[in-house]
């Protein structure tokens, strides 16, 4: 009888499953978008490289393109959008660029510049419309912090906030925007990888940081965490793997209960590197890298293989229930739920 019950239980998660799809809204445009913000049921912003820009205001329908002529070199690899009108992006790389728009897109103010061959910016997140973070690559061993508290009107470094420095050879990744997250309240994680991958954290705005070590694979360039995501200040999960061997699925997902402290694996895990992590339901998890979607539905603890289209980057609307997903060739998909 137990036998049956278990049968059933698998039938039903397997008709669950694969009554989920991905509808694809957007491709062929020349740009890879690791960049994704969706403000609403509605609105989205997306970024990418060869200074590409777009955004829809009727849930994806039709997209608004734009390449900024001024910084078609530039690979705009984070986005934040408050609305139809107002979002935020930055570049990575050198030089090390960040736009506001306050009209859709008409127009772009130039709020952050530096040309140190050193610079690298990977991510940026916001708490409110008005106060946010950036944070880069270390130089000289100090991981780069910028905040604004203005909407991104002006960006103002707090480096020196953070005492740990990074180790040789460990770094973060521009992959997706999300290995950096914020939280109301003034909470903020940062993941790390390379020769090394640690979870960074702050409770007060970056004012103060704890590190706690990431049993994420390590040790390579190409390895370690790509994206993290919390709940709360002690329920959160880290995905990434190893960019270069993008099929291994061996230490590329980590769940925590209690803030990093202790890391715990998934009892099936995704099927794959992973740049990217969303929630899009209360225990219903999406990942995405460049070898496939995978979706879990007990909060992180076992994968199933949604598509075996890959992205760079998943986000859900911050004001309702819409998820989108884009990545490579200008490709933007939405995740379409069971009826």
């Amino acid at each position: 009888m137990r036998n049956v019950f278990l049968l059933i239980g698998l039938y039903s998660l397997v008709c669950q499953v694969s009554a989920q799809s991905l509808n694809l809204l957007q491709s062929g445009r020349g740009t890879s978008i690791r960049a994704l913000s969706v403000v609403d049921d509605s609105v989205a912003w997306v970024s990418g490289s060869k200074g590409w820009v777009g955004h829809t205001t009727d849930r994806g329908k039709t997209w608004q393109w734009q390449q900024l002529e001024a910084y078609t070199a530039l690979d705009f690899r984070d986005i934040e959008a408050f609305s139809a009108q107002r979002a935020v992006i930055v570049s990575a790389g050198t030089p090390a660029i960040v736009l506001l728009t306050t009209d859709g897109g008409k127009t772009w103010k130039e709020t952050y510049h530096n040309d140190a061959p050193e610079i690298f910016l990977d991510g940026m997140d916001f708490w409110d419309g008005n106060r946010g973070i950036i944070y880069g690559d270390p130089i000289a061993n100090r991981m780069q912090l910028l905040e604004t508290r203005d909407g991104g009107e002006h960006w103002t470094s707090i480096t020196d906030n953070l005492k740990e420095p990074l180790r040789e050879g460990e770094a973060s990744f521009a992959a997706s925007g999300t290995a950096i997250r914020t939280v109301k309240g003034g909470h903020v994680w940062i993941v790390t990888g390379g020769t090394a991958s640690r979870l960074f954290y702050s409770a007060d705005y970056g004012q103060h940081w704890t590190v706690t070590p990431c049993s994420l694979t390590q040790g390579k360039s190409s390895t370690g965490g790509f994206s993290v995501l919390f709940a709360d200040a002690r329920n959160g999960v880290v995905a990434g793997g190893d960019y270069a061997a993008d099929t291994v699925r061996t230490d590329n997902f980590r769940l925590t209960r209690d803030g990093g402290k202790t890391w715990h694996k998934p009892t099936i895990a995704p099927l794959g590197f992973r740049s990217g992590v969303e929630r899009i339901a209360k225990n219903t998890l999406l990942a995405t890298g460049t070898s496939g979607t995978d979706i879990s539905h007990d909060g992180g603890k076992r994968w199933q293989r949604l598509a075996a289209d890959g992205f760079h980057v998943v986000r859900r609307s911050k004001q309702g229930s819409w998820v989108l997903l884009a990545g490579g060739g200008g490709r933007i998909a939405e995740f379409v739920p069971a009826k």
